[in-house]
């Protein structure tokens, strides 16, 4: 169930994404989710940077009320919980695990990195350390995939059904 390689993105669209991250967009190889608006909520980002860097995070949270509200969660003891649910639950840890499989495949369809081998994103596939990455996966992928993305999705004050961009986001033409 492999999901890349995504489009390309748009010179518009690294712009937007430099914009929300506050630096120089790097190694982004696509949209992989959207603002109801159409703006980027997380990039694809390649498994290997430009510099030669290898970058584990294939599914990275960029938008800003998104990056925030989550950021929240973590801030209020969320990942703690959501770490004791795995131990007590074998069937939340087994999803979990398979989150982390398909993560990996995902990556894997993109380049081999034999420095990421078995590494995937968030903690996975035995704990809960970044919601961000988590995140980000389960809006890349859908709900139904990634357990605690999507519980941590179900928390945040954040949709992403509902638009709270505030900048200038035409990502329709690549003006000069």
């Amino acid at each position: 169930m492999t999901r890349p390689p995504f489009p390309p993105p748009t010179a518009d669209e690294i712009r937007v994404v430099s914009d929300q991250l506050g630096r120089p967009a790097r190694g982004v190889i696509g949209i992989a989710a959207r603002c109801a608006c159409g703006a980027p909520t997380v990039v694809a980002t390649s498994p290997r940077l430009d510099d030669g860097t290898p970058f584990p995070t294939l599914y990275y949270l960029s938008h800003p009320a998104a990056t925030a509200a989550i950021s929240t969660l973590e801030a209020n003891g969320v990942m703690a919980e959501f770490q004791a649910m795995l131990a007590a639950d074998a069937e939340l840890l087994a999803a979990y695990s398979r989150a982390h499989e398909e993560y990996l495949a995902d990556r894997e369809s993109i380049d081999n990195v034999p420095e990421l081998d078995g590494i995937s994103a968030g903690g996975m596939p035995e704990r809960v350390k970044c919601l961000h990455a988590l995140v980000a996966h389960s809006l890349a992928t859908g709900p139904g995939l990634n357990p605690i993305g999507d519980l941590a999705l179900e928390r945040s004050s954040w949709s992403p059904s509902r638009c709270e961009c505030e900048l200038s986001l035409d990502v329709t033409t690549d003006a000069p």
